[in-house]
């Protein structure tokens, strides 16, 4: 019997690293086969050209997809979204996968998800159920569920939303997180080695993540020069940034970050991508987490570190005891940031109530994805809720 094809989409380099173990795994199977279809900010000189660093781990890709254009607004993403559809169409004829994986809620993704819908092949979705009700991400990502065949949830309350939406229960399976499978399991840099690599010794710093909230008129730019407001009220101490995604108004984010990082060079460095090890080792020593990245909400209270989470774009999701929400307004993060570094809230810190665990997540989803029936499994049928 052929081995079980399992094509798996990256387009950010945050899906990467949370997919990077469950491609591993499939690696090692004897039973399956690696199909890895490459696109979006991967292929972007502007934002990093990561996919050189995903060869450099050791995998093969087989398609990349061109799909973004140098516009960041709302059209261009719409616009980026059709070229996408048209490369998929032809990635999925060539590579006739048995079973597309798609993880989160990006556009590209959603792209994806319409394609394999056309051709009749199977989706299995990873992060369903869950809630960012500041971004397009909060739609994509219900309609992925829609538009998947089986689906893989980080806790249970987000698999009772997917059943909500009324998936078939035995289609939908808890098997944790995967980025805090990834803390569990990584073996970290040490202190030493991340000072070598940013060229000065890192004693106390902030780890800062921005991102545009979608669903919100040009207000990227507004809270992000006010999150830069506050944080020159901390000049003791040092900044890494990441940089935004290719969201709208991403571009105007990254613009004002290099600025920043240009007029303070002694204390800020920014990068498009630091890579799955070096971020969460960089998490793992500072001393907040700042911004709106997921990875705050998820990664950073299973390292006991404190996330100042600002806006909207994370509203909905379920929030640790380390996690303090603030108001996109400098006076507002100020205060924040001041609570943050408190003692008292420091010690509160050895007691979080972790909303997101795992342990065994890529092989819960990869025994799953080697041994569910797939025939006629693109049928679906209605589950109601009595």
């Amino acid at each position: 019997m052929a081995n079980r094809k399992i094509c798996i989409i990256t387009g950010t380099r945050a899906e990467y690293g949370l997919l990077c173990r469950i491609m591993r795994e499939i690696q090692n199977d004897d039973e399956l086969d690696l199909q890895l279809v490459v696109t979006g900010m991967h292929l972007s000189p502007e934002f990093g050209l990561t996919y050189k660093q995903i060869e450099e781990d050791g995998f093969e890709i087989d398609e990349k997809i061109e799909m973004l254009l140098s516009s960041d607004t709302p059209p261009g993403i719409a616009k980026s979204m059709g070229i996408a559809i048209l490369g998929f169409a032809d990635a999925f004829q060539r590579l006739q996968p048995d079973v597309l994986v798609l993880l989160g809620d990006r556009f590209e993704i959603l792209s994806a998800a319409q394609t394999a819908l056309v051709m009749r092949i199977p989706v299995a979705h990873i992060s369903g159920g869950e809630l960012t009700e500041g971004a397009i991400d909060e739609s994509i990502r219900h309609s992925l569920t829609k538009m998947s065949h089986i689906h893989f949830t980080a806790n249970e309350e987000y698999t009772k939303r997917v059943i909500q939406l009324g998936e078939q229960p035995n289609r939908v399976f808890n098997v944790g997180d995967l980025g805090v499978e990834n803390i569990r399991k990584m073996s970290f840099l040490s202190k030493e080695e991340l000072d070598e690599f940013y060229g000065y010794n890192l004693k106390k710093f902030f780890l800062v993540t921005f991102h545009p909230c979608t669903l919100e008129v040009e207000t990227a730019e507004e809270q992000m020069a006010n999150l830069l407001l506050a944080l020159n009220d901390f000049p003791d101490y040092q900044i890494i940034f990441t940089k935004s995604n290719a969201d709208s108004e991403g571009r105007r984010i990254n613009q004002l970050i290099d600025d920043y990082t240009a007029t303070n060079p002694d204390r800020v460095k920014s990068f498009f991508s630091l890579g799955q090890l070096r971020y969460l080792s960089t998490m793992k020593y500072s001393k907040l987490v700042i911004g709106n990245s997921s990875s705050g909400v998820t990664e950073a209270p299973a390292l006991s570190r404190p996330t100042i989470n600002i806006g909207s774009r994370q509203e909905g999701r379920l929030m640790a005891s380390s996690i303090i929400n603030c108001n996109p307004i400098k006076d507002d993060i100020i205060k924040s940031i001041q609570w943050a570094l408190s003692t008292e809230f420091q010690r509160s810190l050895a007691h979080i109530n972790l909303k997101y665990d795992g342990t065994t997540t890529s092989k819960n989803i990869i025994n799953l994805l080697k041994n569910i029936d797939l025939r006629d499994i693109i049928k679906k049928s209605f589950y109601d809720i009595n």
